[in-house]
């Protein structure tokens, strides 16, 4: 999700106006091998490669992880059913944030240097369309019903409501200084804006498009994440060693002091929280603190921090298996993922070795693999989830293979439909 440019020992770099209070850092690059030749390869470290340990995909089912490539002014698409690269998509000037439709076979790449969302047909893996929005806008998020997404313009100081069935811009909105996002909350009623320079997060109303509340004080205003039941948003003060918590509106809510937007408390956290990570469950929070090499627990019904672990070198990302169970981390400075047992509280050790500067990370649908996008060598690793030894016992993480991307990969996103 972050961006990096050359190997350093600071956050990965959030864009140029997003940046200006972070030292300039790091940037986010063997062969292309298809799924019997993996298996050959690696046949010493995953003793017990077997196909039927492996998912069994319909002759007429279509997975791809699409990858956002700054460096190139590319996407590239990568097969998941064949393991391998499908096609490389040229789109505008240095994109950035990528995102799926949940209800139709499209992905939309963010352009920062072009001002512009390119639309891609995941059916042909072909870009369609291109929406022109506002300055060096970095993310988009698309609601539930997969009609409107929203981009954060850092360098106009607005949202773009993006109509997606007729490919425009509907609507603009102000914000504060260098929105970073803009997130739609589950039920669709509020849009969720982190203004990084101002320090600032405003709340949206997603019917009216009006500013409901603005709350202060979250130095470097970053990452966000919104419960399943959309009545609270977190924020990762990334300027600090805080997560900003807030009490969405609730207006159905018999309790009529949960009727209004308000602030509920900051909570301390390790140093540089760059990434919030929840759990599908919405329980629990986990959050990356990049220069403490540390994650954070937050119990998101108490809004408390249940304590901080050392995890690796610059944990950067982090996403939470289906079952709520395991927190997979990217640490950016040791080139490795780490395996967090939620329940235990421990890590799974050894962490896996993967290429330089792994940072955003995304599951393939049926959670089988985890890739992580590598920031400096231009790859995607994949990995495993689970696997088995040669005895048959249950081996929690492995590397499988690397499949290319393109320069300075970005961003991942993962869509997966049948064809008719």
């Amino acid at each position: 999700m972050f961006l990096t440019e050359s190997r350093s020992q600071s956050p990965p770099e959030l864009p140029p106006l997003l940046a200006d209070p972070i030292p300039s850092s790091t940037h986010r690059r063997l062969l292309l091998r298809r799924l019997l030749l993996a298996c050959l390869a690696f046949t010493v470290a995953l003793a017990g490669c077997n196909s039927s340990h492996f998912p069994h995909y319909p002759s007429n089912y279509r997975e791809y992880a699409y990858v956002t490539n700054s460096g190139s002014n590319t996407v590239t698409a990568l097969d998941l059913v064949n393991l391998r690269q499908d096609r490389i998509m040229a789109v505008g000037s240095n994109p950035t944030g990528i995102a799926v439709n949940p209800k139709k076979n499209e992905v939309y790449a963010v352009n920062t240097g072009s001002g512009t969302v390119s639309v891609i047909d995941a059916t042909r893996n072909r870009v369609v369309a291109t929406i022109t929005v506002h300055r060096k806008p970095y993310f988009i998020s698309v609601n539930a019903s997969g009609t409107l997404a929203y981009v954060a313009n850092s360098g106009s100081n607005n949202i773009s409501v993006l109509d997606l069935d007729t490919r425009r811009e509907i609507r603009t909105i102000p914000v504060g200084h260098g929105p970073g996002l803009a997130i739609i909350s589950p039920d669709g009623n509020t849009i969720v804006v982190t203004n990084r320079i101002s320090g600032s997060v405003s709340i949206i109303d997603a019917k009216s498009y009006l500013t409901r509340a603005v709350f202060s004080g979250c130095t470097q205003a970053t990452d966000v994440v919104i419960l399943p039941n959309s009545t609270k948003a977190f924020v990762a003060c990334s300027g600090s060693h805080q997560v900003m918590a807030i009490g969405l509106a609730q207006p159905q809510n018999p309790n009529q002091t949960l009727h209004s937007d308000r602030l509920l408390t900051f909570l301390d956290v390790g140093k540089s929280p760059i990434h919030l990570a929840l759990k599908p469950d919405g329980g629990e929070i986990f959050v990356s603190n990049f220069d403490s090499d540390s994650i954070s627990e937050i119990n998101t019904y108490t809004n408390e921090v249940g304590g901080a672990y050392l995890v690796g070198a610059h944990p950067a990302f982090g996403i939470v298996s289906a079952d709520n169970s395991l927190l997979w981390i990217s640490n950016f400075n040791a080139d490795t993922i780490g395996i967090y047992s939620i329940d235990d509280g421990t890590l799974i050790k050894p962490s896996i070795h993967v290429g330089a500067g792994p940072d955003s990370l995304a599951f393939s649908a049926d959670g089988f693999f985890l890739l992580a996008v590598d920031a400096q060598s231009g790859d995607v690793s994949v990995i495993r989830t689970q696997s088995h030894n040669a005895s048959g016992a249950v081996r929690i993480g492995s590397l499988f293979t690397m499949l290319p991307a393109g320069n300075n990969p970005s961003d991942i996103a993962v869509k997966a439909f049948w064809i008719k």
